[in-house]
């Protein structure tokens, strides 16, 4: 199962090989290139069809009139973005890639004839939509409630999760290109704090930080030290017991 989108959603839902079959019907549709430092979509245009990261890193943002942006998600693959975008009329907010993006083009009308005919894959996406509200909350509390420290531990926990979820990991390890100023919009600090608390993940020896590349020596500690409780990602998804026909 080589398909990002594949290999989520079989967290939510088990799949059948007709299903891995229309998602890869998706993943085909008008794919496209975006070079780091471009949108994907910007902020009052029309949407036309539901971007799916193939590959890259992605993010969603907000800006200020006077240039602040706050990153509000980050994407990867597998993810789309912002599933039921049909009924806006204009955007009221920017996607753009962090690294170099491919991602395919769905229309409403392919969408909807897999999520007509594959009542699985419909089933996966409403989890989907769920945890990427989940996802949002906890977002939310980290802005709100967390110190520094836990808030930035917090969010390469998710990061590192959500990247094993789709097959994207290698033990301890895995490729992390977003930049520091990145992370920075994405946790509401300013970049000298976020390099500061950075340091202090590393002398603790909680991670390394090197050539693009993340390792956490040690997982369970540093969920414990960020107050990370996976259970917002439903990793244990109760679609993941049965298929969408059966009871």
């Amino acid at each position: 199962m080589d398909n990002p989108l594949a290999r989520k959603l079989s967290h939510f839902t088990r799949l059948w090989a007709s299903d891995e079959a229309a998602l890869d019907v998706l993943s085909r549709q008008r794919v496209r290139q975006v070079n780091a430092r471009h949108d994907l979509i910007r902020e009052g245009d029309r949407p036309e069809h539901v971007n799916l990261i193939l590959s890259g890193w992605a993010c969603r943002y907000k800006t200020l009139e006077d240039g602040r942006r706050q990153i509000i998600a980050i994407l990867l693959p597998g993810d789309f973005c912002d599933l039921n975008i049909f009924i806006l009329r204009a955007m009221d907010h920017s996607m753009a890639a962090i690294t170099p993006v491919t991602h395919a083009e769905v229309s409403r009308e392919v969408l909807e004839e897999v999520m007509l005919k594959q009542p699985r894959i419909t089933q996966a996406l409403w989890w989907d939509s769920l945890v990427t509200a989940a996802i949002q909350r906890e977002w939310n509390v980290s802005l709100g409630q967390r110190t520094a420290l836990e808030r930035v531990g917090h969010i390469l926990c998710e990061l590192f999760v959500r990247l094993r979820m789709v097959g994207l990991t290698n033990g301890n390890s895995c490729e992390f290109p977003i930049t520091q100023v990145d992370l920075a919009d994405a946790t509401g600090l300013s970049a000298v704090h976020l390099n500061r608390t950075l340091q202090e993940l590393r002398a603790g020896d909680l991670i390394v930080l090197r050539d693009r590349l993340l390792t956490i020596r040690d997982l369970r500690a540093l969920q414990m030290l960020s107050l990370f409780n996976p259970n917002y990602l439903h990793l244990d998804a109760e679609g993941q017991q049965y298929g969408a026909n059966e009871s």
